[in-house]
């Protein structure tokens, strides 16, 4: 009996390891979850990068209203236009 226990027992040992994946089937597996992972961090970049491009568009757009809007106020004479600044005066060269 205890023979056939041991055996039984031998058996089911080489069984449950014999059914598990290959080398190659664990191999397959790494290139498919790595290629998912790397298309997945592709994407949240190009979604990222599309936010950034966004953001940028509505800055340069509020710079022009901003602008349009300063230039309509001086013309309205809301505010006064700013002054020129004066070019500083050259100093004489000493020999």
């Amino acid at each position: 009996m205890k023979k056939l226990a041991l055996i039984l027992v031998i058996g089911a040992v080489a069984f449950m390891t014999s059914c598990g994946p290959s080398a190659k089937e664990i191999e397959a597996k790494k290139v498919a979850d790595s290629t998912k992972v790397a298309d997945s961090m592709a994407k949240v970049q190009a979604a990222q990068q599309k936010i950034a491009d966004s953001i940028a568009k509505v800055q340069a757009q509020k710079k022009v209203a901003d602008s349009i809007a300063h230039q309509d106020s001086i013309k309205k004479h809301l505010i006064k236009p700013a002054k020129a600044a004066k070019p500083a005066p050259k100093k004489a060269h000493k020999k």
